[in-house]
C-alpha cells in the first residue's frame, strides 16, 4: 500500500472531495416547479394586481425592481436569439424554440419577436377603440401603403368634427408612440370613393384602371375550402378563402420559400397549415403562429365581374 492510498478525504484538496458531486449536479436535468403556462401567467398578473394596489411610493419601487429584473433577462435572452441567428443551425433551433408557447411568450414579453408592421398597426388601433366607442364612434383599419396608415370612421366619428380630434389626437398619436417609423394616418372615407383605397374586399368597379392589377380565375373555378394558387408574371399567387373574403399571398412559405398551395386550410380555426415543415399561418392576416418573424408577404386583392384581380408586388 502506498502513501496516496492511506489518506483520507479530509486529506485531499477540497476541489477533489467536491468533484463527484459537481458532476452529478451538472448531468442531472434541471426541474420544474410549476409547468402550466397559464398559472404562471396567473402568478404574476395576480402579483401585478397587488403591486398597483401599494402606496405610491412603494409601488414605484415595486415597478423598478421589476423593470430591473426584465432588462436583466433581456440582455440574455438576446445575446441568446443573435447566437442563435447567426448559426446556420442555430436558426433551426430557434425556429423549434418559438414553436414552444412559453418560449414565444417569454421572447415577446422582451420585444425580441415581432409581429408584422400591419399586426402591430392593428394592435395599436384595437388600443384606442374603446376610447372611440366611448363616443359613440369606431376606426377601422384599411390599409397600410408603405408606412401610411389608412383608417376608415365609423358611426358618429364619421363626417363629424370629433372624427379629426380623434384622428390626430388619439390614432395618429399613439401610432407614433408605439410605432415611431409610421410617417402618417389618412382617413378613406365612407361610400363609392373609398372603393380605390380597400385592400382584400369583395367589391371593386374598374380594377383593371390601377396599374399593377392581374385578372386572376373566376370565383367559380376556385374551390371554395382549399387554397389554390395561379402564376403571373413569373410569381405564383396563393389564394386562400377565409371567413372574411378572399386572400392573396405569394406562393412561398416564410420558413424556406416552399409552396403553400398544398397546405391545409382549416376554416374553422382560420389557419393554413405548410405541407413541408407544419409551420401554421393565420389566413386571414399571414401571421405566422409558429414563428412570427415568418409573415406570409400579402398581395392586394378584389373581385370584379366574378374574377379574382390581385396586384402583385415584384
Amino acid at each position: 500500500m502506498n502513501g496516496n492510498e492511506n489518506r483520507t478525504s479530509a486529506d485531499l484538496p477540497s476541489h477533489e472531495t467536491e468533484a463527484p458531486a459537481t458532476a452529478a449536479a451538472a448531468s442531472s436535468t434541471p426541474q420544474l416547479t410549476v409547468d402550466d403556462l397559464e398559472v404562471l401567467a396567473r402568478r404574476v398578473d395576480d402579483a401585478m394586481s397587488e403591486v398597483t394596489a401599494m402606496p405610491a411610493e412603494y409601488r414605484a419601487k415595486a415597478t423598478a425592481l421589476k423593470s430591473a429584473i426584465e432588462e436583466f433577462h433581456k440582455v440574455g435572452l438576446t445575446h441568446i436569439v443573435k447566437t442563435l441567428k447567426n448559426d446556420p443551425g442555430g436558426k433551426e433551433i430557434l425556429f423549434r424554440l418559438v414553436d414552444e408557447p412559453a418560449v414565444f411568450t417569454l421572447f415577446s414579453m422582451h420585444g425580441l419577436v415581432r409581429a408584422d408592421l400591419r399586426t402591430q398597426v392593428q394592435r395599436v388601433i384595437d388600443m384606442v377603440r374603446p376610447y372611440l366607442e366611448s363616443h359613440g364612434g369606431n376606426v377601422e383599419l384599411v390599409e397600410l401603403r408603405g408606412k401610411t396608415v389608412l383608417v376608415r370612421l365609423l358611426g358618429n366619428c364619421n363626417g363629424c368634427s370629433l372624427s379629426q380630434v380623434t384622428l390626430k389626437n388619439t390614432v395618429e398619436e399613439t401610432l407614433r408612440q408605439h410605432l415611431p417609423e409610421i410617417e402618417g394616418v389618412e382617413v378613406v372615407p365612407n361610400g363609392a370613393a373609398a372603393t380605390e383605397n380597400l385592400v382584400q374586399i369583395q367589391v371593386a368597379k374598374d380594377p383593371d384602371a390601377a396599374a399593377g392589377w392581374i385578372r386572376g380565375p373566376q370565383l367559380g373555378d376556385l374551390p371554395p375550402n382549399r387554397p389554390s394558387a395561379f402564376d403571373a408574371e413569373g410569381i405564383s399567387i396563393l389564394l386562400l378563402p377565409t371567413r372574411g373574403g378572399w386572400r392573396a399571398y405569394r406562393n412561398a412559405c416564410a420558413h424556406q420559400g416552399l409552396p403553400l398551395d398544398a397546405g391545409m386550410l382549416d376554416a374553422d380555426q382560420g389557419s393554413l397549415t405548410c405541407p413541408w415543415h407544419g409551420f401554421q399561418f393565420d389566413a386571414e392576416s399571414g401571421e405566422c403562429f409558429s414563428a412570427p418573424q415568418c409573415q406570409l408577404e400579402p398581395f392586394p386583392l378584389r373581385i370584379s365581374e366574378n374574377h379574382i384581380w390581385v396586384r402583385p408586388v415584384s
